[in-house]
């Protein structure tokens, strides 16, 4: 039999973050700010991934990413190998917790302009979220209330129906 109709506020719920993190796994890619780029370079490769969070004694003090590589190293003509992360990671990091939202997430990389957020607990880095994580669990959301609204329509259409 089919559940109680849901109120909107139900029915448009997102997520909470912390179980999209825990969906996707809590594992923090980092770099020291003292490391060379290279390294930072060789770690996202290794990874997998275009971006890492800059710890300095479990701190986060920065991030790096590929497009950092790119407009301040490679294009200035720096080398890798010389320049340390410190010098050219973002150093102002836009962050979220676990209780933020995925609308807000969005948002914010929306109007920041980037596709890496840092998830943070106190002073801990819990995870990272990318446009991509977000990007999944919004369509994950759409199609689950397609779903719910299809319910409900036919509980309200049909009463007496037992089950779907």
């Amino acid at each position: 039999m089919p559940g109680p109709i849901k109120t909107p506020e139900e029915l448009l719920a997102y997520r909470p973050l912390k179980d999209l993190l825990v969906a996707k796994g809590t594992a923090v890619h980092a770099v020291a700010p003292h490391e060379p780029v290279v390294v930072a370079l060789q770690r996202m490769a290794e990874r997998g991934t275009g971006f890492l969070v800059v710890l300095e004694a479990a701190r986060l003090v920065g991030v790096i990413s590929e497009r950092d590589y790119a407009r301040k190293v490679a294009l200035q003509g720096r080398s890798s190998r010389d320049t340390a992360v410190r010098d050219i990671m973002t150093s102002q990091v836009v962050t979220v917790t676990p209780r933020d939202t995925i609308p807000r997430c969005m948002a914010l990389m929306d109007e920041h302009g980037f596709r890496h957020l840092p998830v943070v607990e106190g002073d801990a880095v819990v995870g990272v979220l990318s446009i991509r994580d977000l990007l999944k669990a919004t369509i994950a959301h759409h199609e689950r209330v397609i779903r719910e609204l299809e319910v409900q329509m036919m509980t309200v259409l049909n009463p007496n129906t037992s089950s779907y």
